[in-house]
């Protein structure tokens, strides 16, 4: 009982009593929608900050391929891990002094195969890399070699792939399905459309890329312009990969003016 009134636990107990900040039946509810999405925007935002990361090297491709087993799939498993390694050591992704931000940082979905090949050639780099995970009903566990402070979880997926393209220098699409083509023909139409800056995209595996996704007859139907295609290019290998990105216009980390960072 209060000191001047009848029993006040009922209103103690009463969710409306709660401070809204701690109260997560609100904060869930179909009102607060709008403060959640901040919330995942502005959590890895911070973190993200935190370790200077300014730019990144986006890597997507399948969970389903593994290092041993199908020979193509290990082949792709391989390839991307040398990728992780090779652009974490070329690109920027070590500072140089403190307070020197990070370019160039292997981002992926966090997942396993291809996701956690690039993770993995970064970690045995010595280099940061990004895990943006995603909660899924088959419940997907972020792979051991993104780092820690950089292994993200997402439950929208539009948020999840604003962090993936906003500070993407260049992306690398590794084999995939279903997931892998919704995010290259996401990247692809923000290209297209000039709602992205210009970056390199690099499909790897051009014999499986063109058995995939006929592009000549979206031309042919004028369903795409002819001049779309320039918009990505194809690579067989980790070099070639790099290479390819430098030749369309990836800069290293000392090339790199991007003033008012952080």
């Amino acid at each position: 009982m209060s000191a001047d009134g009848p029993d006040n636990s009922a209103q103690m107990a009463s969710p409306s009593y709660r401070l809204p900040a701690l109260d997560q039946d609100f904060l869930l509810g179909d009102s607060m929608r709008g403060v959640r999405f901040l919330l995942e925007y502005a959590k890895a935002e911070e973190a993200l900050r935190a370790w200077g990361v300014r730019s990144t090297i986006v890597v997507f491709g399948s969970a389903r391929i593994g290092e041993n087993g199908d020979p193509r799939h290990a082949r792709w498993y391989q390839e991307a891990r040398a990728f992780g390694r090779l652009a974490s050591e070329r690109g920027g992704a070590f500072r140089g002094s403190p307070g020197e931000p990070r370019d160039n940082v292997i981002a992926t979905g966090g997942g396993p195969g291809v996701m956690g090949a690039a993770n993995r050639g970064a970690a045995e780099a010595g280099a940061p890399s990004v895990g943006f995970n995603i909660t899924l009903p088959h419940e997907q566990e972020p792979n051991g070699w993104s780092t820690p402070e950089l292994t993200f979880r997402f439950h929208y997926f539009g948020m999840r792939k604003m962090h993936l393209a906003m500070r993407a220098n260049a992306l690398v699409v590794f084999p995939g399905g279903f997931g892998t083509l919704d995010e290259l023909f996401e990247i692809l139409t923000l290209r297209q459309t000039s709602k992205a800056p210009p970056i390199p995209i690099v499909l790897f595996d051009e014999a499986y890329w063109r058995s995939v996704i006929n592009f000549d007859v979206l031309v042919a139907h004028g369903m795409i312009h002819a001049s779309d295609m320039d918009l990505f290019a194809f690579a067989d290998d980790a070099e070639a990969t790099w290479r390819c990105l430098l030749e369309l216009g990836l800069k290293p980390h000392e090339d790199i003016q991007q003033p008012g960072f952080p």
